[in-house]
C-alpha cells in the first residue's frame, strides 16, 4: 500500500546526512509510513491535516505530489473500512480516484489499491450502479494493459466481483451465465476457479428455487451442491484461502438451514469456523459478519439467549464504547453506516417478536432504519435507491405487523397511524426525492444531475443494440458517468442538504374533510398485503391473506384486460371475479362522499379501480353493469404526501387554458392512427393552442413550445418495454425512453397521454412502473390521465372528445375523467361490445381533485355583492 522500504531508508539516510529538505511528496509519504506502523483513528485525523495542508498550498501541484496524495486516500480508505468508517472510505477512495483520472497519473496500481476495494464498498453499501460502473472501468484498464502479469488475475477478480453486483440486483441469470462462460474460457488458478465456482453455486441456489416450496428443484440440487464441492476441491490446494474455504462453508451452511436442515447447517457451519479462525488479520467487520451468521443459526434453532449473547459480542466489536446494561440495544447517537450493524439490528428485532417484546422490537426496526437513512444519502443512482428501498420495504412489513398485533392488543388508534406512516415512507421515495431535490438543488447540481441522466440513456440505446453494440462507446460513457457521479457526490457533501418528508396526519384528515374524499392506500408486502382507509377523520387498517393469494385474486381479474376479446368471451367471469375482487379489497360502501383517492401498490398499480363490480348481475348489457364507476369518482396517486401537497395548487381558469397537443399520425405507414385527426379536432373545438401534427410532431417541438401551456396532449403510440428494453414513447421523428423524459423542466395542469401502455412499465413495489407516466412526473408534470393498456384509436377519440368537453364546462380533471367515461356508457352511438370496460377503463387520472370553480358562480358573486352595496346605499339614505 505505500512506498517499499528501501526508499523509506534512502529517504531516512538523506535527511541524516544533511541533505536537501524533503520534497513535498516524500512528506507525504513519510506520513503514510509513520501512520501504517500503527494504525489508529488519531491518526486518521493526522492524514486529514497533512492532505488538507497540502491543498491549503497555492503552490501549483507537480504529478509526483498529486500521486502522494492518491496514495495517502487509498491507505486511509483501507483503515477507515477496518474502523467501521464506511462512508469516509468510500470518500477517500472516491478522491484517489478522481485525482489521479483528472490528472492523468500513472506509476501506481490504481486497480488493486483504490478501484478493487471501492467496487467492493459500493457493493456492500447496495449502490449498485456505481459498483457496476467501477467494476466495468477497471476491467476494462486491465484488458487493455496486457503486458501487466496483474491484468489477467485483475480481469478475473472483475467478474467475480461483477457477478456479486447481479446477484444482488436480482440478474441472476446474467450472474450465472458470466461465471459459466469465464469457467469454461478463461485460463484460470485453482484458486480463481475455486471463487468462481462458489459464487456460481450462490446463484444456481437464487435462480432454481422452486417458488412453491422452501425446497429446490431436486435435480438441481447437486449441480449447485457440486458447485460449492469443486470450489472446496480446488482451493483445499493453497493453504492462503481459509477464509475463502470458510466462505464456501458458511454458504452451504446457510443453504441448510433455508431447506430446514438444521443438523447439517451446524456441522458445515463448524468447518467454516475452523478455516475462518485460521485466516489470519480478520478485520472487526468480518469477525462481526461471521458472529452474525452464528447468531442466525441459532435463531433458527430458537436459542434466543445464545443469539442475543452473540448480538451483544457484536455491538461491542462494531461501535466504540458500547456497554452491555439492561438495554442490549446501542445507543441511536453510536450509529453508522455498516451493512453488519444493520442486519444484526433486524435480527435482534426478530428475537423481540419471538420473545413477545414487540415494543423492543419496534425500538430495535428504528435504529435498523436510521442506519438505512444513512445508506440511502450516499445513494446517487436512481436504480440503486429502488433496490435499496426493497430492503427497507421487507422491514416496514414486520413494523406494519408489530403494530397491527399491538393495535388488536390495546385497541389504540396510533398503533394504526404509525403503521400507516411507515407505509407512506416507502411510497415512490425515489420520485420524492428526485423533485425535492429538483427543487433545491443550484444550477450547477441540476446540470450534473442532466448530464448523469443523459450519459445513462446513452448507456441505454447503446446495450439494446445487443451484438452490434459499441462496446468502447458504452465505457466511455461508464467512465463519463462515473466522473459525474463523484463530482455529484462531493458537491452535496459540501452542502449538507437535508429534506424533510414526514407531515402530519391531521393534516391528511383535513384535506379529505375539505376535498369531501375518502382514501384508500395499499402496502403490499411480501407476506400479506394491507390497506389504510381515511374518512371522516378515522382511519382503519385492513389485513389481507398471504401475500401470494392476495397476487393470485388481483391477477385473475387483470386477465380480462389483456386483449378486447377476453371480457366479451367471458361476461359473466368478468362479473364473478371483478365481484370476488372488490369484496377482497375492502372498498368503501353506501358513503356520503363520493370522491375516492386510491393510493395503490404492487400489481394493484395496474387495475382499473372504476371497472371494479359491485354487484354481480346476469345482464350482458355493461351499461347496465354494477361499476365501483357508478358509485364514486375516482383519483388515484402514488402517494398520500402527494395528495396532500395538492392542497398547495390553484387550478387555472377555463378561459386561461391552452392546449400543445402533439399529433404524429403517422400517415401512411404501419403505424397510422387513423382518428388521430378527429381527436385533435375535437379538442380544438374547446381549447386554444398549438397543434404539430405529423411530420411537425417532433420532440423537439415538444420540448421547446411544452413550458408555454397549461394542457399537454399527446396522442401517439408508446410501449411499455421488456426485459431488455424501458418503456418509450413515439415523436414523428423519434422514439423517446420513459427516462428520456427527466429532465424536460415542465410545469403544466395537466398532461394526457393519449396512447397504448403509457402507465406499464417493469414494477418495483416501492415506486411503482418504470413507463412513460413516470417520465412525466420526473419532469414535473402533477395531474395526469395515461393509459394501462393497448387502447383503441377510435374509443380513445370518442373519449377524449368527452373528456375536454366537461373540462370546457367547469369540471375538475378528475371529474371530467369520470363523466367522460359515464357519457360512454351512456352513448347511443357505442355498440354494446365497444361499452365494455376494456375500452372506457384504460385511462387512469393520477392527480389532484380540488373541483374547478364553474363560471357562473362568478355572477352570483358579483350579483350578491351588488345588492348587498346597494341595500346599505338605501339604508343610509333611509337614515338621512
Amino acid at each position: 500500500m505505500f512506498k517499499n522500504i528501501f526508499y523509506l531508508l534512502l529517504l531516512i539516510n538523506l535527511t541524516i546526512f544533511g541533505q536537501n529538505p524533503l520534497a513535498p511528496e516524500d512528506k507525504i509519504y513519510n506520513s503514510i509510513d509513520t501512520f501504517s506502523a500503527n494504525p489508529t483513528i488519531e491518526g486518521l485525523q493526522i492524514l486529514n491535516k497533512v492532505e488538507k495542508d497540502f491543498w491549503k498550498n497555492p503552490k501549483p501541484k507537480t504529478k509526483n505530489e498529486l500521486l502522494a496524495i492518491v496514495v495517502l486516500n487509498c491507505n486511509k480508505a483501507y483503515y477507515e473500512n477496518q474502523f467501521g468508517k464506511t462512508n469516509q472510505a468510500v470518500s477517500s477512495y472516491e478522491k484517489a480516484w478522481q485525482i489521479y483520472q483528472k490528472h492523468k497519473l500513472s506509476n501506481y496500481n490504481i486497480i488493486e489499491y483504490c478501484l478493487k476495494p471501492l467496487g467492493n464498498l459500493y457493493t456492500i453499501i447496495g449502490d449498485y450502479d456505481s459498483a457496476e460502473n467501477t467494476i466495468k472501468q477497471y476491467y476494462f484498464i486491465a484488458n487493455a494493459d496486457k503486458n501487466s502479469p496483474e491484468a489477467s488475475g485483475q480481469k478475473i477478480a472483475a467478474i467475480l466481483n461483477l457477478s456479486n453486483v447481479y446477484q444482488n440486483t436480482g440478474r441472476i441469470t446474467e450472474a450465472i451465465e458470466l461465471l459459466e462462460k469465464t469457467i469454461k474460457t478463461e485460463k484460470l488458478t485453482a484458486v480463481q476457479k475455486g471463487n468462481l465456482f462458489n459464487n456460481l453455486g450462490n446463484n444456481y441456489v437464487l435462480s432454481y428455487k422452486n417458488p412453491a416450496s422452501s425446497k429446490p428443484i431436486p435435480d438441481i440440487f447437486k449441480k449447485l451442491e457440486s458447485s460449492y464441492f469443486s470450489a472446496i476441491k480446488l482451493l483445499q490446494s493453497d493453504k492462503t484461502q481459509t477464509e475463502t474455504l470458510a466462505n464456501c462453508y458458511r454458504n452451504l451452511s446457510a443453504l441448510n438451514i433455508q431447506w430446514q436442515n438444521i443438523e447439517l447447517a451446524n456441522f458445515y457451519f463448524e468447518k467454516a469456523k475452523k478455516y475462518f479462525f485460521a485466516t489470519p488479520n480478520l478485520s472487526p467487520q468480518k469477525l462481526a459478519k461471521f458472529k452474525y451468521e452464528e447468531a442466525n443459526l441459532l435463531f433458527q434453532q430458537q436459542k434466543f439467549s445464545e443469539a442475543n449473547t452473540i448480538l451483544s459480542s457484536i455491538f461491542k466489536t462494531l461501535i466504540p464504547n458500547y456497554s452491555n446494561q439492561k438495554n442490549i440495544l446501542p445507543n441511536p447517537k453510536s450509529l453508522y453506516a455498516e451493512t453488519v450493524l444493520l442486519v444484526a439490528l433486524d435480527l435482534q428485532a426478530e428475537i423481540f417478536v419471538e420473545q413477545n417484546q414487540p415494543k423492543k422490537a419496534l425500538e430495535a426496526y428504528a435504529l435498523s432504519f436510521q442506519i438505512e437513512d444513512l445508506f440511502t444519502n450516499l445513494l446517487v443512482y436512481e436504480n440503486s435507491k429502488i433496490i435499496n428501498q426493497i430492503r427497507i420495504r421487507n422491514r416496514t412489513e414486520k413494523c406494519i405487523s408489530i403494530y397491527d398485533f399491538l393495535y388488536k392488543k390495546e385497541n389504540k388508534i396510533g398503533y394504526i397511524e404509525s403503521a400507516f406512516q411507515l407505509s407512506e415512507r416507502t411510497k415512490s421515495g425515489v420520485l420524492k426525492s428526485y423533485l425535492s431535490n429538483k427543487k433545491t438543488a443550484s444550477r450547477e447540481e441540476k446540470l450534473h444531475l442532466e448530464q448523469l441522466q443523459n450519459w445513462n440513456n446513452e448507456i441505454v440505446k447503446e446495450q439494446q443494440k445487443g451484438d452490434l453494440a459499441d462496446v468502447s462507446k458504452i465505457n466511455e460513457a461508464i467512465k463519463k458517468q462515473n466522473e459525474l457521479m463523484l463530482s455529484l457526490k462531493s458537491k452535496r457533501a459540501k452542502e449538507s442538504k437535508k429534506s424533510k418528508t414526514d407531515w402530519n396526519i391531521q393534516d391528511l384528515y383535513s384535506k379529505l374533510e375539505k376535498d369531501k374524499a375518502i382514501m384508500v392506500e395499499y402496502f403490499s408486502g411480501f407476506e400479506k398485503m394491507y390497506s389504510f382507509t381515511l374518512f371522516n377523520n378515522q382511519i382503519k387498517m385492513h389485513t389481507y391473506d398471504g401475500s401470494a393469494h392476495s397476487t393470485v385474486k388481483i391477477y385473475q381479474f387483470l386477465q380480462y384486460f389483456s386483449d378486447a376479446n377476453a371480457i366479451i368471451n367471458d361476461i359473466k367471469g368478468y362479473n364473478e371475479f371483478g365481484n370476488i375482487l372488490y369484496e377482497y379489497l375492502k372498498l368503501p360502501k353506501n358513503t356520503t362522499y363520493k370522491n375516492l383517492i386510491i393510493v395503490p401498490d404492487g400489481l394493484l398499480n395496474f387495475l382499473p379501480f372504476e371497472a371494479l363490480i359491485t354487484k354481480e348481475s346476469t345482464t350482458t348489457n355493461f351499461a347496465q353493469m354494477h361499476y365501483l364507476l357508478n358509485d364514486f369518482r375516482i383519483a388515484y396517486n402514488n402517494s398520500a404526501g402527494f395528495y396532500l401537497a395538492f392542497d398547495k395548487l390553484k387550478m387555472t381558469k377555463n378561459d386561461k387554458k391552452s392546449v400543445l397537443g402533439i399529433f404524429p399520425v403517422f400517415e401512411k405507414t404501419a403505424y397510422e392512427l387513423t382518428f388521430s385527426k378527429a381527436e385533435m379536432q375535437s379538442i380544438k373545438n374547446n381549447f386554444e393552442g398549438e397543434f404539430f401534427d405529423n411530420k411537425t410532431a417532433t420532440f423537439n417541438n415538444f420540448k421547446i413550445n411544452s413550458v408555454n401551456y397549461s394542457i399537454l396532449h399527446l396522442s401517439t403510440h408508446a410501449t411499455s418495454g421488456d426485459t431488455e428494453s424501458p418503456a418509450s414513447i413515439k415523436f414523428y421523428d423519434q422514439e423517446i425512453l420513459y427516462s428520456e423524459l427527466y429532465n424536460l423542466n415542465i410545469n403544466p395542469d395537466l398532461v394526457v397521454l393519449s396512447a397504448c401502455e403509457t402507465g406499464i412499465g417493469k414494477l418495483y413495489k416501492s415506486e411503482g412502473a418504470m413507463s412513460v407516466a413516470r417520465g412525466f412526473q420526473f419532469a414535473g408534470a402533477q395531474n395526469l390521465l395515461f393509459s394501462l393498456w393497448k387502447v383503441n384509436d377510435y374509443t380513445t377519440s370518442v373519449f377524449m372528445e368527452d373528456f375536454y368537453k366537461n373540462m370546457k364546462k367547469g369540471e375538475s380533471y378528475f371529474e371530467a375523467n369520470a363523466n367522460a367515461k359515464l357519457n360512454f356508457l351512456k352513448n347511443k352511438s357505442i355498440s354494446n361490445s365497444k361499452k365494455s370496460p376494456y375500452y372506457w377503463s384504460a385511462f387512469v387520472y393520477y392527480g389532484g381533485i380540488e373541483t374547478a370553480e364553474k363560471p357562473t358562480n362568478y355572477y352570483f358573486y358579483i350579483l350578491g355583492l351588488l345588492i348587498l352595496i346597494g341595500l346599505i346605499l338605501i339604508f343610509i339614505r333611509h337614515r338621512k
